[in-house]
């Protein structure tokens, strides 16, 4: 059985996450699938958007405490720096958006690999919870890093310190998710956003994402010279040509994320 299931369609790439059985709850062979699979859409010039989500009720309910606690088994340390990190790492290095559709609970570090995507969505029925402090742990996968940034300290503090679980609709409230959708038509409608993502002009979406992992370290000055710099790249790559072109013409542009 592949806990990963990996597909590409068009110009997307699917992702998603394959434990139902265990809640999509992560273990090292699924860690490392994860990791080649966000590589190999990363290398590949024709996928231009990678959508993640989990098959089954949940998205994904973090660490198989089973694999953690058992004699002789993988170190806690291990499993931070081996799995968690190089997922993190590598969907915000992407030069590609990455969308997560989160389709039932996302717990621990399932919620915090959620949150590092560039735009995370969720049907109406999904919930998220910081779980850590519930077994005396502290939150990884980036969690203490990004939640804080989207929803600010008190509302980060809180969550982490409570475990309080929050339902997508209070997620789309307090900023930590971009939209919820409708149970009925969740599928449909992320396969929508993949889709409008994948035929825009992917090479200025891919320096857009790099602005923004800037900014968590530069100062404003740095910031505006980076944007400068940037710009400059962006004006002169294929897509914008065709969107001045197709501005100027009166016509739908047509992208191809060069």
């Amino acid at each position: 059985m592949s806990f990963i299931l990996y597909e590409k369609i068009d110009s997307i790439a699917k992702i998603r996450l394959n434990r139902p059985d265990k809640y999509n709850s992560f273990c090292r062979e699924m860690a490392f699938a994860m990791q080649a699979a966000l590589d190999d859409a990363a290398k590949d010039t024709h996928i231009r958007c990678i959508l993640i989500t989990g098959v089954g009720k949940a998205f994904c309910a973090g660490q198989d405490l089973a694999e953690a606690i058992e004699d002789n088994g993988i170190a806690l340390s291990q499993i931070v720096t081996e799995h968690y990190n190089p997922i993190i790492e590598k969907m915000r290095a992407l030069p590609k958006p990455v969308v997560c559709a989160v389709n039932g609970v996302a717990a621990g570090a399932g919620a915090n690999i959620a949150l590092a995507a560039d735009i995370v969505v969720a049907t109406a029925s999904a919930t998220f919870i910081q779980a850590f402090s519930k077994i005396g742990l502290i939150p990884d996968s980036g969690g203490t890093f990004f939640l804080p940034r989207l929803i600010g300290l008190q509302q980060a503090s809180a969550l982490m310190m409570l475990g309080d679980k929050v339902s997508a609709s209070d997620a789309v409230q307090m900023g930590m998710i971009y939209k919820c959708f409708n149970d009925e038509s969740f599928t449909d409608d992320c396969w929508n956003l993949a889709l409008q993502l994948a035929n825009m002009p992917t090479k200025g979406l891919a320096l857009t994402k790099q602005l923004l992992n800037e900014t968590y370290t530069n100062t404003l000055s740095q910031q505006l010279i980076l944007e400068g710099q940037i710009q400059v790249e962006a004006s002169q790559s294929e897509d914008y040509q065709e969107g001045v072109n197709a501005f100027l013409e009166k016509r739908k542009p047509v992208f191809k994320g060069c």
